[in-house]
């Protein structure tokens, strides 16, 4: 019987998870160092939205270690983790309203000059990470949630941008408060939309192997494998 490695199945395979790490550990490294620059921006210009998008960056970044871990694991690992992807996009969410709240409670005008310049090359790394991830986006269930991730983090990029520029022009914090919630709204979203397809992935019969999948296709036409 032809095997998997005979017609080239495992080599495939392993090329494919091969270029997925790769990518994976770039965009890790990117978004390691981007939640280094702008919490501590985030800190020093009183931020939300600043604030928001670092949080938004360590998440993508245990995200994508979760990436990193099950790519030679089977497709209910991989559902695994985009459920654990899904949550921790719930949790941040959930913790950039709480922010939003506080701030309108507490008044405190936020830096546009730090703002503006941290949140540009905020948006320039990640849109390195964009078009990293953008041609792996519909390999499996695992990619596609990290590539929405990559994709959460540029709107959250702009809307970064577009909060300074109204902060500035109206002398007012509720420019800051406002992105903050919509990125919020953004991650509460994306986050349900994982977590649907993670759970029906977790629930579904567990995947066959290529070589079985073979076997099952070739006997249901009625030919001897």
């Amino acid at each position: 019987m032809t095997n998997c490695c005979e017609d080239k199945s495992c080599e495939i395979v392993a090329l494919r998870a091969a270029n997925h790490g790769r990518v994976l550990w770039i965009v890790l490294m990117i978004n390691v160092a981007m939640f280094f620059v702008e919490g501590w921006a985030g800190l020093l210009a009183h931020s939300t939205s600043l604030l928001a998008d670092a949080l938004d960056m360590f998440g993508d970044a245990l995200v994508y270690g979760f990436s990193l871990f099950v790519l030679a694991r089977s497709a209910r690992w991989q559902a695994g983790a985009a459920l654990a992807k899904g949550s921790f996009m719930l949790a941040f969410g959930l913790g950039v309203l709480g922010e939003a709240a506080y701030k309108a409670l507490h008044p405190i005008m936020p830096g546009v000059e730090t703002m503006g310049a941290i949140g540009g090359v905020a948006l320039a790394a990640n849109l390195v990470c964009f078009f990293l991830l953008y041609r792996h986006r519909g390999d499996n269930l695992n990619m596609r949630s990290t590539w929405l991730c990559s994709r959460n983090d540029l709107i959250a990029n702009v809307s970064v941008l577009l909060a300074a520029a109204g902060s500035y022009l109206l002398a007012s914090r509720w420019p800051d408060i406002v992105v903050g919630s919509l990125i919020a709204s953004l991650f509460l979203s994306s986050a349900f939309s994982v977590l649907r397809q993670s759970i029906r992935a977790l629930r579904a019969p567990s995947t066959l192997s290529p070589q079985i999948m073979r076997s099952v296709t070739v006997r249901r036409r009625g030919t001897a494998p």
